[in-house]
């Protein structure tokens, strides 16, 4: 067995919760602002941050939904998204976080699968909240800022002084859910001790500052946001600057205002950097660190973002399975195009997909990774748990990648079938599904088709049923129906078939060679 182990050694990793390690970073510096709301300016002080974790995890206590329920997390990156994560982990609970673009459908299944007792939301999604927890085990829905309903505050109770005891190897304190290597989205079991070692293994490479400061629009619903930004951000003393959602002006405007030092990123985003003239219009001097992840970033978009803000720029790997990083730049060591080097107290193997064997440095294979950070499994799927994640904790990501002698590793490709569209995880097979729900479409088909800006664009190729007719305006109607935007097909081709072997899986390459040859 060729394993690689991190050049950076090891870590330890206090046995504490997540929030207890949030805290370490709050204490001390009450009359501190955390965390700011960039488009309207509103903040909450480190003090006032903590003490509304600890009436949040008080009130649920008292109504009976902690220790052990699972609340559901619907919302943009607003300050208040860390009070209700971390008042339902430091009561001991549950957070399952809910992407706010998704339809009723979509939020319904995260529900019911997730056991979900408690939707909180903001007043923008109440109505697709209230019409998606029916026939769901909710019992309420709170509305943060709402005038209708219950309100957080409303919820809110004695402040909880200490910790809800839990196991903090094996409690389940947050369940987003991802992909993983295909199929549908599933839910991801991430215990304290998970997301704690991946905070602590980030903060002995990022080295960040308390004068540091971030613009968080990278969604807190996601891994990516929830661990580098709230957690790690706010663990290390430093500030963030909350945006509901990515508008190149008002990031380039709070950058400026707030004199951001470290930009978190995703590869659409290191473009318009690069390229887009207004970002000339602004002073963005104050920039040192430019980390960009959730995609692979080519070589030459990550320097030419880093030249044109006179910072560092370089980027990571990671998987919600991971929770999330495996693999980060050390200091000012960079490769560009490389994801950098294993985090401390992670091991790698490269194995090769056909044979099983690991393969030696420079040699393409599957990368595994093995670490502290490493999941629990899906919930409620121990099949997909046990492709995923080997009986002696090896994690198979997925993506084919080569690591050098010096140990900085490169991504070259997926064996999973998953479409990364903006940073965004599309599954094929669940598109598919949807698609295949419409009675005029016998089969269909969904590929990525490669795209400077996005990554990857989404393209369906689409069987019609014997007799049936239905054109692309109406089949478009029929997946925003019940798919979060950023899955449906940008293109649909019809097909009289769609090429499958003999086993009936779908030829994906075939397709994919199709639309190279036929542009």
């Amino acid at each position: 067995m060729k394993i690689y182990p991190s050049l950076h050694g090891t870590v330890e990793v206090p046995a504490i919760s997540i929030t207890e390690k949030l805290f370490q970073g709050l204490e001390g510096r009450d009359p501190e602002t955390a965390i700011i709301d960039g488009p309207s300016g509103r903040s909450l002080t480190a003090g006032a941050l903590m003490a509304m974790i600890r009436r949040l995890a008080g009130g649920l206590t008292e109504r009976g939904v902690l220790p052990g329920g699972t609340v559901a997390l619907l919302a943009p990156n607003i300050p208040e998204y860390p009070v209700v994560f971390h008042g339902v982990a430091w009561g001991g609970g549950t957070v399952t976080t809910i992407n706010p673009t998704y339809t009723a459908p979509e939020i319904t299944h995260q529900l019911q699968d997730s056991g979900a007792v408690l939707l909180v939301t903001v007043p923008m999604f109440a109505e697709v909240a209230r019409e998606a927890m029916a026939g769901t085990g909710v019992r309420d829905l709170v509305v943060i800022g709402g005038d209708a309903g219950l309100s957080l505050e409303d919820v809110m109770g004695q402040e909880m002084v200490a910790q809800a005891p839990v196991d903090l190897a094996h409690h389940t304190v947050v369940l987003p859910y991802s992909s993983g290597t295909t199929g549908k989205p599933k839910g991801v079991m991430l215990s304290h001790a998970n997301l704690v070692a991946n905070v602590t293994q980030s903060a002995a490479v990022q080295s960040i500052r308390p004068e540091d400061t971030a613009i968080a629009f990278l969604p807190f619903f996601h891994i990516y946001g929830m661990t580098v930004l709230m957690n790690l951000f706010l663990a290390e003393r430093a500030k963030i600057v909350t945006m509901p959602r990515f508008e190149l002006e008002m990031f380039l405007k709070l950058i400026q205002e707030h004199r951001a030092t470290r930009l978190y990123i995703v590869p659409p985003v290191a473009l318009a950097l690069a390229k887009h003239p207004m970002v000339d219009e602004y002073d963005v001097s104050s920039v040192q660190e430019i980390f960009s992840g959730a995609a692979p970033l080519g070589p030459e978009t990550e320097i030419a973002v880093g030249e044109r803000f006179g910072a560092k720029s370089f980027q990571g790997y990671g998987m919600t399975e991971m929770a999330p990083i495996s693999h980060m730049t050390v200091g000012g060591n960079i490769r560009h195009g490389s994801s950098g080097q294993a985090v401390p107290s992670t091991e790698c193997r490269i194995v090769d997909p056909e044979t099983g064997q690991d393969c030696d440095p420079d040699v393409e294979g599957e990368l595994w990774v093995r670490g502290p950070q490493v999941m629990q499994g899906y919930l409620n799927n121990p099949e997909a748990t046990a492709q995923t994640k080997t009986e002696d904790g090896w994690l198979k990501t997925g993506d084919l990648a080569v690591i050098d002698a010096d140990g900085y590793m490169f991504i070259r490709d997926r064996l999973k079938e998953l479409i990364k569209y903006k940073g965004f995880q599309v599954a094929p097979a669940e598109v598919e599904a949807a698609l295949c729900s419409h009675a005029a479409i016998a089969d269909a088909a969904v590929i990525g088709k490669p795209d400077e800006e996005a990554g990857e664009l989404p393209i369906a190729f689409v069987v019609k049923a014997p007799g049936a007719e239905i054109g692309v305006t109406e089949i478009g109607a029929h997946v925003e129906s019940c798919l979060a935007h950023y899955k449906h097909p940008v293109e649909y081709r019809f097909v009289e078939a769609v090429p499958k072997s003999a086993s009936g899986k779908i030829l994906r390459r075939e397709l994919r060679d199709q639309v190279k040859a036929g542009g």
